[in-house]
């Protein structure tokens, strides 16, 4: 039976602009307020992470995920601080450390960072970068930062920034070393290479079922022992709501969340989605949507499945949610979906065949 003790919750949002009880959209300054008074009270309520993906889309209005995350690290206590995800690809590795190293200061050492590509491209042309370039901006920008990592002098070169020789980044963590993640989103290869550079893992998990996963876990856990790295507990994130009833949580869901979707997927070359998918996603996908129970339920069974040290739940989607809705299901989540999944991993032992032991 796996040791669920130490199992961690997060939760995790971009910054969805929402709306307020009145059915108005509110401005991006309103929004990254919101999620102030939403980080706030997930200090208060015990939820031990809070994750802030950067985008650069009008859907969001979180950019710069370390500085909202400076200025919940002043209005907290506890919680952790992460981003979800910073795109290395199309920023500076040395910035990248030099923001969360101060971040990490200001928080008294909570500060975490979870590299990606990022699901979205903006950042590319934003930023001046060339997306022939996807592939070789990852590999050589994760390299440096891993190098920055052991805060000493660090001689790099590489082809897509100048090369450094024995510069010196500041300001050094209390610490000696920032907590670092690699959020992946099922390429085998992005694990072997979170698994070479002795990362946790964090598995984004944002559609189908979630035991298809099984083997990324597996995967990371067989890489890091060939590798002589750590093999950390690994961990999930994926979409959700939290409401009193089943039917509520998927009615006040429902229509930001296809909103978002259908946006997207028109970028992408995706249909439109329908009321019978979203269903499904929530009944045998990774949707958690739901009462307290039905949620708790099928965290406790995708977290026994895989075997996951870590659960973040990413609590907004589009911008049909009220404010006060995702205050609420914050609350919902830290008062009775935690100590019910906690309930459930506790009476029930993980399968035989559980992706990760300890």
């Amino acid at each position: 039976m796996s040791d669920f003790s130490k199992l961690e919750f997060g939760i995790d949002t971009f910054g969805d602009v929402p709306i307020d009880d009145a059915g108005n959209r509110v401005t991006y300054g309103e929004a990254i307020r919101a999620t102030l008074r939403e980080a706030i009270l997930a200090d208060e309520l015990g939820i031990d992470v809070i994750a802030l993906g950067e985008h650069h889309r009008p859907e969001y209005a979180i950019s710069t995920p370390e500085t909202v995350l400076a200025g919940i690290a002043t209005a907290t206590d506890r919680i952790r601080l992460a981003s979800g995800v910073t795109v290395l690809s199309s920023d500076d590795p040395v910035r990248v450390f030099q923001r969360f190293a101060t971040v990490d200061a200001l928080s008294d050492g909570r500060a975490e960072v979870i590299l990606g590509r990022g699901s979205f491209t903006e950042s590319f042309p934003l930023f001046g970068y060339d997306l022939s370039d996807y592939e070789v901006l990852f590999e050589e920008k994760i390299d440096l930062f891993h190098k920055l990592l052991d805060e000493k002098p660090v001689t790099w070169e590489g082809t897509t920034r100048a090369a450094l020789t024995d510069a010196d980044v500041f300001p050094k963590t209390d610490s000696g070393r920032l907590k670092t993640w690699v959020g992946v989103g099922g390429s085998p290869q992005s694990v072997i290479r979170t698994a070479h550079y002795g990362f946790r893992l964090m598995l984004a998990i944002i559609g189908g079922a979630p035991e298809r996963f099984a083997p990324y876990v597996d995967l990371y856990r067989r890489a890091t022992d060939q590798f002589g790295t750590t093999a950390y507990p690994v961990g999930m994130h994926s979409p959700g709501f939290i409401a009193e009833t089943d039917e509520e949580a998927r009615r006040q869901f429902y229509p930001g969340y296809k909103e978002i979707r259908d946006r997207i997927g028109g970028l992408r070359g995706w249909p439109p989605l329908e009321r019978a998918e979203f269903d499904a996603d929530i009944e045998h996908g990774s949707l958690y949507v739901g009462s307290p129970e039905t949620v708790a339920r099928k965290m406790a069974d995708a977290i026994r499945t895989l075997d996951v040290g870590r659960f973040d739940l990413v609590y907004t989607a589009g911008g049909a949610m009220p404010m006060s809705a995702r205050l609420r299901a914050v609350e919902l989540y830290a008062t009775r979906v935690i100590p019910r999944v906690r309930e459930l991993l506790a009476e029930t032992p993980a399968p035989a065949g559980a992706a990760f032991r300890r």
